[in-house]
């Protein structure tokens, strides 16, 4: 047995023989989490063609309002019953280069029988921008976060390609960004993965046109079950969509990951904005067989409810699919 197996097998089994009550809902209507639930999810989990990461910005409320340290989300993935975690680099903006807090986090991530999958990247400059000189600044922003991730054992980080203006110039300047940014993360063995998150990037058209040209075998998709709003306006509404389910055929062929965004449940556990069947066949078709991470983005029940009800979910479709 290898020893991340193993490390997983003895969370797992940590997970089943302690007490696990883990929130207090205020809504008489979620449950909260048993030791028997817990096990049922281990035992769920080893059937599915997928493996369960948690995406940290699932919890995003609560650490934003200081209630969760980053530090703490390995331990909270585990307590979900999940395998993998995937960081927002927002939640520890100023340690990319901190090697004492990284060795702490990897160290509790090992500790929870967690594999640390990913690192979202965000606010680190427009990798579409027009401007080349900005551009390039966004590349050179992005390397220190190539470096963190390679230390803690991900295999990738999630970029934006933001800042373009023209549909064809924004396409020059994504795939020569990406070109660049996977060559220097080539030699770490860090994929650069591209999420549908907004603009340009919600078009599936459009990104396959970028991945066609892109060379770099370390490069790919991070395809979102929800991200497909191409434009807002200014009270933050969707005025411009593209299909969800023709955007996810779209940008599948060339995913490395995926994330199973969710908002909202109905009675029976089903997402009422998205069709998760339909999803994960997709996801199943282009044999991807890799982490599928639970991104919880709703406001009706709380983050752990949430979180909770999209692994329920996966399990259930994946458990279909397997």
């Amino acid at each position: 047995m290898k020893r991340r197996d193993f490390i997983v097998k003895t969370s797992q089994t940590s997970l089943a023989l302690s007490a696990l009550g883990l929130y207090a809902c205020k809504d008489s209507k979620e449950k909260k989490i048993s030791k028997q639930d817990v096990l049922e999810t281990i035992e769920k989990s080893g059937e599915l063609f997928f493996r369960i990461s948690l995406a940290e910005w699932s919890f995003h409320r609560a650490i934003q309002s200081g209630k969760m340290d980053n530090l703490d989300f390995a331990a909270k993935s585990r307590s979900m019953g999940c395998e993998g975690v995937e960081y927002v680099n927002g939640f520890f903006k100023d340690k990319a280069k901190d090697m004492s807090y990284l060795k702490d986090m990897k160290t509790r991530a090992n500790s929870e029988g967690q594999q640390n999958v990913l690192i979202m990247i965000d606010g680190e400059g427009n990798l579409a921008d027009a401007d080349t000189s900005k551009r390039l600044k966004a590349i050179e922003n992005h390397h220190k976060w190539v470096e963190a991730a390679h230390f803690l054992g991900c295999h990738a980080i999630r970029v934006n390609l933001a800042g373009g203006h023209e549909k064809e110039e924004a396409v020059k300047s994504a795939v020569d960004s990406l070109e660049k940014l996977a060559e220097f993360a080539k030699g770490s063995n860090i994929n650069i993965l591209v999420e549908n998150h907004g603009g340009f990037s919600s078009n599936g058209e459009w990104m396959t046109d970028v991945f066609s040209k892109v060379e770099h075998d370390n490069c790919g998709t991070l395809p979102d079950f929800g991200n497909f709003c191409i434009k807002k306006d200014k009270d933050r509404k969707c005025v411009e969509a593209y299909d969800k389910y023709k955007g996810m055929q779209e940008l599948l062929p060339f995913a490395k990951a995926v994330s199973a965004k969710s908002y909202e449940f109905d009675n029976e556990g089903n997402e009422t904005t998205i069709d998760y069947h339909r999803m994960m066949k997709m996801v199943k078709d282009v044999g991807y067989k890799g982490f599928v991470g639970i991104e919880f983005e709703g406001h009706g029940i709380s983050e752990e409810a949430g979180v909770k009800a999209t692994r329920d979910l996966l399990l259930k479709v994946g458990k279909q699919l397997s």
